[in-house]
C-alpha cells in the first residue's frame, strides 16, 4: 500500500508559506510515499514563475498541476518544457508547451502517473475531457498501476461525471479550481476514490483567496477590479489517498487542512 498526499490550488505567497510550513510535517507524520501540489495560482494568484517552481522543489513535492492559470505568467511558459515534474491540463489544444500527465517513482520504485484533465463547462475552450482521458490512458499502457487524475473545473456535475467515467480505471479521481473543499470524499464502487473538490491551501479569510472587499466589489459594481491574495486565517488543505501498488485500487482518502499558526 502506498500513501499520496495531493495538496490544492496553492494561493500566492500565504499559499506558499503554508506549504513551508506544514508540508515537511504532514508528509514525515503520515509517511507520506508521493506528493502531489496544484501551483497555477502560487504568483500573487495568477500562475506560476521559475523562481516560485525552483523554490517548491526543495520541498517533498514529486509532481506539480496547474489548470487554466497556467499561461498567465509568460516567463513560465516560455520555458515550459524545462520542467518534466509541471504539468497543465491534457485536452488543451495541441501545439501548447507542456504536457497533460507525467510519471514518476516514489522512493522504493513504485511508479506513479499523475493526469490532468480540465473541464468544458464554464471554462476556456478545450477538447472533451472525457475523449481525452481515454487517450491518454490508452496511450500510457501498463506504464503505471496507481493514477492519480485531477480534474480542474468549475461544475460539481462534470467532476462528478469524470469520477464515474473513470472508476476501476485510476487510483483517484481530485477536483480542483474552485478553491473551495467539499465533503464528499469516498470510494466509488470499482475502487477509484473521489473528491469534488480538493480545495485551496491560502488564506481563508478570504474569497477563494482574495481580499474580501475587492472581490465584493466586483460583484456589487459590475466593473473590473484587480484582486489581491489576503493574508489571514492561513490553512494547506487537500486530500491523502491510500492505494493498492499492485492493483492501482484505492483503500482509503481522508480530507486534509493543516492551520497555519500566525
Amino acid at each position: 500500500m502506498i500513501r499520496v498526499l495531493y495538496i490544492g490550488d496553492v494561493v500566492g505567497q500565504p499559499g506558499r508559506r503554508a506549504l513551508h510550513d506544514r508540508l515537511e510535517h504532514v508528509v514525515d507524520r503520515d509517511k507520506i510515499d508521493f506528493t502531489i501540489v496544484n501551483i497555477e495560482n502560487a504568483a500573487g494568484g495568477f500562475g506560476v514563475t521559475e523562481a516560485i517552481i525552483e523554490e517548491l522543489s526543495e520541498l517533498p513535492i514529486q509532481a506539480f498541476t496547474s489548470g487554466n492559470h497556467i499561461w498567465d505568467k509568460k516567463e513560465f511558459v516560455d520555458n515550459y518544457e524545462h520542467y518534466e515534474h509541471v504539468i497543465r491540463p491534457a485536452n488543451y489544444p495541441a501545439g501548447n508547451p507542456g504536457k497533460g500527465k507525467v510519471i514518476r517513482q516514489t522512493a522504493s520504485g513504485v511508479n506513479v502517473a499523475v493526469m490532468q484533465f480540465m473541464g468544458n463547462v464554464f471554462m476556456p475552450p478545450s477538447d472533451n475531457p472525457f475523449h481525452c482521458a481515454d487517450r491518454e490512458l490508452k496511450e500510457m499502457g501498463d506504464a503505471a498501476k496507481v493514477i492519480i487524475v485531477d480534474i480542474h473545473c468549475e461544475a460539481t456535475s462534470e467532476k462528478q461525471a469524470m469520477g464515474r467515467y473513470l472508476d476501476g480505471r485510476v487510483s483517484a479521481v481530485l477536483g480542483t479550481h474552485t478553491h473551495v473543499p467539499t465533503a464528499d470524499e469516498r470510494i466509488l464502487p470499482n475502487g477509484t476514490a473521489f473528491q469534488t473538490d480538493i480545495g485551496m491551501t491560502g488564506a481563508y479569510d478570504s474569497i477563494i483567496g482574495f481580499r474580501p472587499d475587492e472581490a465584493l466589489h466586483r460583484f456589487l459594481m459590475n466593473t473590473p477590479r484587480k484582486l489581491e491574495v489576503a493574508k489571514r486565517d492561513i490553512r494547506m488543505t487537500g486530500a491523502m489517498v491510500d492505494v493498492d501498488e499492485a492493483t492501482g485500487r484505492a483503500a482509503r482518502i481522508i480530507r486534509i487542512q493543516e492551520k497555519v499558526d500566525e
